[in-house]
C-alpha cells in the first residue's frame, strides 16, 4: 500500500518537471515559476522528512535499512539546493535543464524511499 506522502510527491515532482522542461523549451533564462517550481520540491523534502521523523519516533518501523532512508532524504534535500545556486550562477537556459533534472531524480529516489520504507526490495 502506498504512502500518501508518495503521490503528493510525485504530484508535486511532476508539475515541477514540466514547468522546467517547458522553460527549456521556450529557451529562457531560469525564471521565478521553474526555481518557485523545485521550491516546492525543496519544502515537500522538508514536510516528508519531518513526518518521517514523526512517524518513526512514534513506533512505525521503517521495514528496510533506516540508514538508507534517511540517506536518500539527505541526498534529496541536498539535490534542489545545489541546482539552485548552479541556476543563479550560470543564467543559460540550460539552467531549467538543469533545474527540470531534481525533480525527476526526486521521483526516483521518493519512489526507492517507499520502497524501504515499506519493506518491497
Amino acid at each position: 500500500m502506498s504512502d500518501p506522502f508518495f503521490w503528493i510527491g510525485t504530484a508535486i515532482c511532476a508539475v515541477s518537471a514540466a514547468i522546467c522542461i517547458i522553460a527549456t523549451a521556450t529557451k529562457r533564462y531560469p525564471g521565478d515559476a521553474a526555481i518557485l517550481s523545485v521550491a516546492a520540491v525543496e519544502l515537500f523534502l522538508v514536510v516528508f522528512g519531518v513526518a518521517s521523523g514523526v512517524r518513526q519516533a512514534g513506533g512505525e518501523a521503517i521495514r528496510g535499512e533506516p540508514w538508507e532512508f534517511w540517506g536518500y532524504i539527505i541526498t534529496a534535500f541536498i539535490l534542489p539546493i545545489a541546482a539552485f545556486w548552479w541556476a543563479v550562477l550560470d543564467k543559460t537556459r540550460w539552467s531549467n535543464l538543469v533545474l527540470a533534472a531534481v525533480p525527476i531524480t526526486v521521483f526516483v529516489m521518493l519512489f526507492r524511499m517507499e520502497q524501504i520504507w515499506n519493506g518491497a526490495f
